[in-house]
């Protein structure tokens, strides 16, 4: 089930296909895609609580392991489509099994045997003694059914971005240069996280309003109908898209470099890189867009490229096991440069995993109305954050850039680490503007005599809850995209799915952190000051909220240290004409006269966002 064969001509090796016509299949399966997914799980934590009646810090457990089950898996996915199966067949594989999981889900909703009776009374605020828990077997349906979408998950997240990308490789015209004349231009990743958002924005408004007023049933109905249409829209375009060919195991050739690496530990490395071992025949499948050039760091794993005895075979060929080329130990030396910058998006993601479960318990405690008539369902606080990202990715590029450009010189007006460093410091803002508005509630539910009335209102406005919504949707449009371009540009060409599926899982890191956070939290605080309890008006959610911007803030000086000693990957020129001058150079090397031995530039470069006003219209 691979997709084309790679040929020797880089030329040949792809279809000419692709181009933005492929926009609409692509996108509006991801809008889909993310309506089901957000439609669902904006709102999870209510149907634990409300309807399968799990305690509160059991099912935000529940939650964030969901979150860190559906990001781990895409490491796996991209895995395969990066090995053998190709990204279009990976992301139909992965929609069929999410799919399945959706069906699941509304049956389990639908069937009364499936969930536990409702609770009595006002029992139904809280998941008290007078709800019946849900048994095991119902839980197991409900937990087989989340598997599956997030095996389906697996399939569709690193892949669809890379995807995307790929559609504009091909015929792509050179960029015009800083000041020249020209319409606004999008990245392709601003757009990409532009309709991921908006889709947010329709399933934290209709989809949840309708979980809220008119059922379960049609709640998880209308996402599983959406995710039908998704496939539907992503198949429909099979014969417009651009299908690269998978490059081998990314996992083995990394293994090979390594094995080979430790095999020769005790033999010296040469001084000149050119005496180690390359071979452009055989890196032609994973470098059709340029070679990764020797670089001085991590110098122990150039031993794998140093050609010893026994490293050859019979007929001319290198022992993979043995003897690596200089292509495939930057490959790992990549790869392991970008690892201390990915580790600092973790905690980040342990930060923002209470907006699910916590503060959508605060938001269902505080008075909601809006007019006399209508109320914002708690989950659909999260339009705040929905709103907020869209505007800022649409300044971004359309106001932003440009006066940023004419300050600092750069084609993108900050490179993606600035982008992602300014998201980071934004996000710990969010945080503390959380922990002073729940200290307020708490402060006014203490005032009205409802410390042990949890069921009731307490008389405050939902509205306080919006700044830090908002503020945390304007630092996901600088931290989220910036992460992403970074992961996309500076893996090694081979491996852009699993780089991708890199960005999912330091969400599953952040998810499984968060389990970790919060259950040490509650265990330590266990007694009379517990922080986190079912009844947050006696509960300390402020001082658990103040730990966490402790946290963050410790995580961004982490970051700016990171991002102080990163070196960008060096690319070798291509026909003539090099990686700078098909993606926008941030630094040249100091000696610019350095040539490999066919005459390529070396050149150190930052690639700049895929733009699609970059691409001739068909």
């Amino acid at each position: 089930m691979s997709e084309e064969e790679s040929n020797d001509d880089a030329g040949e090796q792809m279809p000419q296909q692709g181009g933005i016509k492929t926009m609409p299949f692509i996108l509006a399966n991801d809008f889909c895609d993310r309506f089901a997914t957000i439609g669902f799980n904006a709102n999870l934590i209510t149907y634990l609580t409300a309807e399968m009646h799990l305690p509160l810090v059991e099912a935000s457990n529940t939650l964030t392991n969901f979150h860190g089950a559906s990001n781990l898996t895409p490491i796996v996915g991209g895995l395969i489509a990066d090995s053998f199966a190709g990204r279009f067949w990976t992301i139909a594989a992965g929609s069929v099994a999410y799919q399945l999981g959706m069906v699941g889900l509304t049956v389990s909703a639908l069937v009364p045997s499936l969930r536990p009776p409702p609770c009595r009374g006002e029992a139904v605020a809280v998941a008290g003694e007078a709800c019946q828990r849900a048994t095991p077997w119902q839980l197991l349906v409900l937990y087989l059914s989340l598997l599956c979408t997030s095996v389906g998950t697996g399939g569709t997240r690193p892949c669809v971005m890379a995807f995307g990308a790929d559609q504009f490789e091909l015929g792509k015209p050179p960029r015009r240069r800083p000041g020249e004349a020209g319409a606004p231009r999008w990245s392709f990743f601003n757009l990409y996280f532009f309709g991921v958002e908006l889709a947010k924005l329709v399933a934290v408004t209709a989809v949840v309003y309708i979980q809220e007023n008119v059922g379960w049933g049609w709640g998880l109905g209308v996402p599983t109908i959406a995710m039908l249409a998704a496939v539907t829209a992503f198949v429909a375009g099979y014969p417009l898209y651009v299908k690269m060919a998978p490059g081998g195991s990314p996992l083995t050739r990394l293994a090979q470099v390594a094995v080979a690496a430790f095999r020769k530990r005790n033999v010296a490395v040469p001084d000149d890189p050119g005496l180690l071992h390359d071979d452009k025949e055989l890196d032609a499948g994973v470098s059709t867009t340029g070679r990764l050039l020797h670089t001085n760091q991590l110098t122990f794993f150039d031993r794998a490229a140093v050609v010893t005895d026994g490293d050859m075979e019979g007929g001319g060929g290198a022992r993979p096991w043995r003897l690596s080329t200089v292509h495939r130990v930057e490959e790992l030396k990549s790869i392991i440069r970008m690892l201390p910058i990915w580790a600092a998006g973790i905690l980040l993601v342990t930060s923002a995993s209470h907006n699910h479960s916590f503060a959508i318990q605060q938001a269902r405690t505080m008075d909601r109305r809006v007019t006399a008539s209508l109320e914002i369902p708690p989950a659909s606080m999260l339009i705040f954050s929905n709103v907020a990202m869209l505007a800022t990715l649409a300044l971004y590029d359309r106001a932003l850039v440009p006066r940023l450009r004419r300050l600092t010189g750069h084609p993108a007006g900050i490179t993606h680490l600035q982008r992602t460093g300014v998201g980071l410091a934004i996000s710990a803002v969010s945080n503390a503007v959380a922990a002073a508005v729940e200290g307020r509630r708490r402060r006014a539910a203490a005032s009205h005599g409802l410390l042990d009335e949890p069921g009731a209102t307490v008389p405050m406005s939902v509205l306080w809850m919006a700044p830090q919504y908002a503020i945390h949707g304007a630092a996901d449009a600088f931290m989220d995209v910036g992460r992403m371009e970074f992961l996309y540009d500076q893996a090694p060409e081979g491996m852009r799915s699993t780089a991708a599926a890199l960005y999912w899982l330091t969400m599953s890191a952040g998810s499984y952190m968060g389990t970790l956070l919060v259950t040490a939290v509650h265990e330590r605080t266990r007694g009379e000051g517990e922080w986190l309890q079912d009844n947050l008006n006696r509960g300390r959610l402020d001082r658990y909220y103040w730990l966490v911007v402790t946290l963050q803030v410790i995580n961004v000086v982490y970051f700016v240290i990171c991002a102080k000693l990163y070196t960008y990957k060096k690319l070798e020129t291509v026909d003539g004409v090099s990686t700078g001058e098909r993606n926008d150079i941030v630094d040249d090397q100091e000696n610019a006269g350095e040539r490999d031995e066919k005459g390529s530039d070396v050149k150190d470069v930052e690639l700049q966002p895929l733009l699609l006003s970059d691409v001739t219209l068909p």
